[in-house]
């Protein structure tokens, strides 16, 4: 083992004051695994603008008391620097059913109070939604929920909300892992939660807090669309995560009757045992809330992931019959197809000054299109929820207040109680939106062909590619921005938007600046409607490809001769995009 590694484990088993922790690099030293410990100690857990996540485990590399414990004590240190009274209007603190979170959380806690800054505390699990909704409503300097969302069961992870409710970006992020770095110098002060309730530090947040969200719930104006709620039936499942109780709860308050949640996934349980991965994105994840639609015959089957700030959704053929397999009957819809559902229904009963939405680059064009026709806004955002909500906030005015934002990955927000992705209000919505079809006697299924019938069949599809890269070579940015196609895959390339640069070139040689932040995306508009969005990485030779195709419909098209057009012409255009890239 080298002096310098030898170094780094000294110092840490010097700071770190968990005995499960010090053991697990014990071992690794006795075993002599000089690859373990030189992985844990090669650095530490990155402080972005969704936090920190990673595998549980001891080392700087790894979760564990002492890293949130640093990561804690920046955090508080850099309130104190940039917001004048966030020692007195404190900060709160919630977490998810992970094994850890609790302690993580409450470790959170004892730093906070420790350094002066007066903590709300969730007596239990909570939503992550409820984390970002209490922000605001408790007037808090800032926001900590420990989660690791849908990540595998051997993560977890540390969000930070800024005072405005919204989830934080630059500079932010990059002052706060600046105080980290300074805290892993020296030891921690934790107080005890004792202590720090007798000094009116630490308030714990019961029943009264979580009964806030759910009237803010009942009482959003987004959300008083009561038609036939008694029509619709669901199955719902919150993915060994902590959404059932409320879940169960603001659906029964907004009228609907008829559910039935997963009672096998239904408690918390940070081993996530019936599902391989706890991301209802994944293959066989909603698996059990299809079969309990399919025993009811119930028209959606609704999750959230395990924090419950995500929405998915299953919706039930018209010709689904009883002896089909749940798969067979229930069809799941893209994070795209329920952010166009959404929108298109909001933006129907909006009030005139409440008409903007937002949507990000790689998310599909369509919002845009039925904003425009519906007199309506529809601003565009870098990838991240952090983004939506940041700028949602700031293109908000008196005359035109902020309605509804969706990214792809199942992320949607409405109206302005939380200034995040909140899966629970999103549940409601559809809920809402399926009982009005259904009060016409109309589905889910009907809506969605009307919309792409008026506006187009939108299809997405993301890719990512593997590049050779020789050492000295140019990067993949470097090389793709070089290239300067005319045309992709035989249609015409009508812009290219940089916003590495912030610069739109068309193809006649103009050009116009775009108002983002900069990024290294590339974004190819072509001439039939298609666009092909390139994000190259900075670290590997590979890209990330976001392709999307739109198909008009003629008379004599069926839903399905759209489908398979797009279906044909989608598969066209990545082949042809694959071949004409760099390496």
């Amino acid at each position: 083992m080298n002096v310098h590694l030898q170094a780094k484990i000294k110092h840490w088993l010097s700071l770190d004051g968990d005995e499960n922790s010090r053991e697990q690099i014990q071992t690794l030293l006795d075993n002599d695994d000089i690859d373990e410990l030189a992985a844990r100690f090669s650095g530490r857990l990155m402080f972005g603008t969704a936090g920190i996540r990673g595998v549980v485990g001891a080392g700087p590399m790894r979760m564990n008391p002492l890293v949130v414990q640093q990561t804690s004590k920046g955090v508080a240190e850099y309130l104190k620097a940039q917001i004048k009274d966030a020692s007195t209007r404190g900060v709160i603190i919630g977490y998810d059913g992970r094994h850890d979170s609790k302690r993580f959380a409450h470790d959170t806690a004892s730093v906070l109070t420790s350094a002066g800054v007066k903590v709300y505390l969730t007596e239990r699990v909570a939503p992550t939604p409820l984390v970002a909704f209490g922000v605001l409503h408790l007037d808090a300097a800032a926001g900590i929920v420990v989660t690791a969302s849908h990540n595998p069961p051997q993560y977890n992870g540390y969000k930070v909300y800024w005072e405005n409710g919204a989830q934080i970006i630059p500079p932010h992020d990059s002052g706060i892992a600046a105080r980290i770095e300074h805290a892993a110098t020296n030891a921690i002060s934790l107080m005890s939660h004792s202590e720090a309730i007798a000094k009116g530090k630490l308030i714990i947040l019961g029943d009264d807090f979580y009964q806030a969200y759910r009237h803010g719930i009942q009482q959003a104006s987004t959300l008083q669309n009561h038609t036939a709620p008694e029509r619709v039936s669901l199955a719902y499942t919150a993915m060994h995560g902590v959404g059932a109780d409320m879940a169960e709860t603001v659906l029964k308050d907004a009228g609907f009757t008829q559910v039935y949640s997963v009672a096998a996934q239904r408690e918390p349980d940070g081993d996530f045992p019936t599902v391989n991965f706890p991301n209802p994105e994944e293959a066989g994840a909603m698996d059990l809330v299809m079969a309990e639609a399919h025993k009811h015959s119930a028209m959606l089957a609704c999750a959230n992931d395990p924090d419950a700030d995500r929405f998915a959704v299953a919706v039930r053929r018209t010709d689904a019959s009883a002896d089909m397999s749940p798969s067979e009957a229930y069809q799941m819809l893209t994070g795209d197809q329920v952010g166009v559902l959404l929108g298109h229904y909001l933006l129907s009963h909006a009030p005139d000054d409440q008409r903007l939405t937002c949507r990000t680059i790689v998310s599909s064009s369509l919002l845009s299109q039925i904003a425009d026709s519906l007199n309506a806004v529809c601003e565009t955002t870098l990838t991240g929820f952090k983004w939506l909500t940041n700028v949602g906030m700031s293109k908000q005015t008196n005359t035109n207040r902020f309605l509804f934002a969706y990214e792809e990955a199942l992320g949607y927000t409405i109206g302005s109680m939380v200034w995040d992705k909140d899966g629970l209000s999103a549940l409601v919505a559809f809920a809402q939106l399926t009982a009005e079809l259904a009060s016409k006697g109309q589905t889910i299924w009907d809506r969605l062909e009307a919309i792409y019938r008026q506006y187009g069949f939108y299809l997405n599809q993301q890719v990512s590619i593997a590049l050779s890269a020789e050492s000295g070579a140019p990067t993949i940015g470097e090389q793709l921005r070089a290239l300067a196609p005319n045309k992709i895959a035989d249609r015409v390339v009508v812009s290219v938007d940089d916003i590495s640069i912030g610069i739109r070139r068309f193809a006649d040689g103009r050009e116009e600046r775009i108002d983002l932040p900069a990024s290294d995306v590339l974004i190819y508009q072509l001439d039939d409607g298609a666009r092909v969005i390139v994000r190259p990485s900075g670290t590997e030779p590979k890209v990330k490809c976001y392709y999307e195709v739109v198909e008009q419909f003629v008379d004599t098209d069926s839903l399905q001769t759209v489908q398979a057009r797009a279906a044909q012409s989608m598969a066209n255009l990545i082949k042809c995009h694959q071949q004409e890239l760099p390496g």
